[in-house]
């Protein structure tokens, strides 16, 4: 199995039940923007059972394949409480993960938030550099 293939899995564990994410989006996470199509095929092709294929998803929230069996899919999706039309997710902006590449960093934040000491220049331009945010 590819590196990009363990991190599109890991990134699919991470969706938590009841939100669905896209091909584009968990692509974008793992690393490869614009790799929706070989992220399908990953998906495809896993038969681990720890990893949650279902909640993967189509654009514009259409369901997309499931190995071909769409009806398993979409009762899948229903039993965590996402409704679902004939073939589209209903309110898919409610139901879409919020993902990221990496667990978000709280090395500096702790201190902020408790009023503690500021970070020094080198930390604030390296956050602000990765995260376009800028320390006050």
């Amino acid at each position: 199995m590819s590196e990009f293939s363990n991190r599109v899995l890991t990134v699919v564990r991470r969706i938590p039940v009841g939100k669905v994410a896209t091909y584009g989006d968990v692509a974008e996470a793992a690393g490869r923007p614009g790799a929706a199509r070989a992220v399908g095929n990953i998906m495809r092709d896993c038969r681990q059972r720890d990893v949650p294929c279902h909640r993967v998803i189509a654009a514009a929230g259409k369901l997309g394949g499931y190995g071909g069996n769409l009806e398993l899919k979409r009762g899948l999706l229903r039993a965590e409480g996402i409704l679902v039309r004939s073939s589209t997710i209903r309110n898919f902006s409610a139901h879409r993960a919020r993902l990221s590449s990496r667990p978000p960093s709280t090395r500096l934040r702790p201190a902020l938030a408790q009023g503690g000491a500021k970070p020094t220049q080198k930390a604030r331009r390296r956050l602000t550099k990765h995260k376009g945010r800028k320390f006050r």
